[in-house]
C-alpha cells in the first residue's frame, strides 16, 4: 500500500476546510466527457485535484481534474470531474485514491460512470449499460500491499461489487422513462491503446460486454470500504474487430456529447431515488 492512513485523513481535512459543515452522501466518479453532471451541482463548491494534498492530476481528454460539493437532485454529493487512469503512470492505490478520501468525508454511496467499447454485435454504439459485475484478472489489486483495515478487511468479499439493490433502481428508473439499458460486464483492460480484435474476442469468451480502461480499481476500494456501488457505461463504439474504422478518443468525446441528455436524465433519476 502507497498511501497511509494518515495520508487519507490529510486530504480529507484540507477538502473539510473548503466545504464545512457539508457532509456528501453520495460520491461521483464521471468518466470521458461525462462530466458535465458537475456543471449541474447547486451551491456548487470546487476544488481542484492540484489543490489537494496527496491527489494527482488528471490528464485524460474530456476530464476537467476537479472535485465538485453541492446538491444534486436533493441529494448532498462529492463530484470527481474526471478520474486518474493507470495507464496515465499511476498505481492502483493512486487510482483509486480518492474514493477512500470521499469515504472518510461521508460518501456511503458511489456511482460510477464510463465510456468504453461494445463487444457485443447485437448492441449498438450509443447504447447505455447498467454494469452488474466486473472482470479485472490480469492486474494487481488496489488492496495490494499492507491493509488499511480502518477501511476494511484483508480479504474482502467481492460477491456484489455492484449493489443489487441500486441496480433494480436504476431498471425502474430506465422502464419509467422509456430508457433502452443494456444490461452486462464491463471488462476492464490497461490501456491507453485500445484493445486488439483478440483480446476483444477474448473478453467475449469470459464473459465481458464492454472493455474499458478505467472503473474497476475505484469500485473494488469502494467495496472494500463499506460502500454501495451503482455504474453506468456509454458505449461509445463498437469494439475494435466489430467495426471497420479505426478507433479514436475523438469518437468517444462526440458519443458522450449525444448522450449527453438520455445519459444525464437516467442518473438523475436514480439520484433522486437513493
Amino acid at each position: 500500500m502507497t498511501f497511509s492512513y494518515k495520508q487519507y485523513q490529510q486530504s480529507s481535512a484540507y477538502i473539510r476546510e473548503k466545504i464545512g459543515s457539508f457532509i456528501p452522501k453520495v460520491a461521483m466518479v464521471l468518466g470521458s466527457g461525462l462530466g458535465f453532471l458537475g456543471d449541474m451541482v447547486q451551491d456548487a463548491v470546487a476544488i481542484s485535484y492540484n489543490e489537494i494534498p496527496h491527489f494527482k492530476a488528471s490528464t485524460a481528454p474530456g476530464h476537467k481534474g476537479q472535485l465538485v460539493f453541492g446538491t444534486l437532485e436533493g441529494q448532498p454529493v462529492a463530484v470527481m470531474q474526471g478520474r486518474m487512469h493507470h495507464y496515465e503512470g499511476y498505481s492502483y492505490d493512486e487510482v483509486s485514491y480518492g474514493v477512500r478520501v470521499l469515504r472518510l468525508l461521508g460518501c456511503d454511496t458511489l456511482v460510477v460512470t464510463n465510456a468504453a467499447g461494445c463487444a457485443r454485435r447485437e448492441w449498438m454504439a450509443g447504447d447505455l449499460m447498467l454494469i452488474t459485475d466486473q472482470i479485472k484478472l490480469f492486474s494487481p489489486s488496489p488492496l495490494r500491499g499492507e491493509n488499511l483495515c480502518q477501511f476494511g478487511p484483508r480479504f474482502p468479499d467481492a460477491s456484489h461489487l455492484y449493489t443489487p439493490r441500486l441496480q433494480q433502481v436504476a431498471r425502474d428508473v430506465a422502464a419509467e422513462q422509456g430508457t433502452l439499458l443494456r444490461e452486462g460486464v464491463y471488462f476492464y483492460c490497461y490501456g491507453p491503446q485500445y484493445e486488439t480484435p483478440a483480446e476483444v474476442r477474448a473478453a467475449q469468451l469470459l464473459g465481458g460486454d464492454a472493455v474499458g480502461m478505467s472503473t474497476a480499481p475505484e469500485v473494488v476500494v469502494a467495496a472494500h470500504c463499506g460502500m454501495e456501488v451503482l455504474g453506468f457505461t456509454l458505449l461509445s463504439n463498437m469494439a475494435a474487430g466489430l467495426q471497420e474504422h479505426p478507433l479514436s478518443e475523438e469518437e468517444v468525446l462526440e458519443a458522450a456529447a449525444s448522450a449527453r441528455d438520455k445519459f444525464s436524465e437516467l442518473v438523475l433519476g436514480c439520484l433522486s431515488r437513493l
